[in-house]
């Protein structure tokens, strides 16, 4: 009774072994096996460079995006100021520091180590 107990219990793992080796030891299964470990890590177009590729790509995506609209706000400024002569005027008096003959400006610069010392 004990013998055939045995064998049953061996009998089931020689079986599994057989279809290991029929199914996963084939040789197709391990070329297929090792050319998808090829492309996926190893190959020009794998699948990490191409997530690489892909995150680079959000990232330019996103880049103009920023651009487009600091276009449109740039563009739309540059019509008001062309369009207003007073507009004009403000701007250039402003970061041009120009002036009319008969006035006088005058720039105040802060000091910027006494605000870091009051920090």
């Amino acid at each position: 009774m004990a013998e055939n107990k045995l064998i049953k219990d061996i009998q089931p793992k020689s079986e599994t072994f057989k279809l290991i080796q029929k199914y996963v030891l084939n040789k197709y299964t391990i070329t297929i096996c090792m050319f998808l470990v090829w492309m996926i890590f190893f190959d020009k177009t794998s699948f990490l460079v191409i997530n690489e590729l892909n995150g680079e790509i959000s990232k330019y995506e996103e880049q103009l995006q920023y651009y487009k609209k600091e276009y449109e706000k740039n563009d739309a400024f540059y019509k008001k100021l062309m369009n207003n002569k007073s507009e004009k005027e403000k701007y250039a008096r402003e970061n041009y520091f120009m002036k009319k003959p008969d006035e006088e400006i005058f720039i105040l610069v802060v000091d910027s180590s006494n605000i870091a010392q009051k920090q």
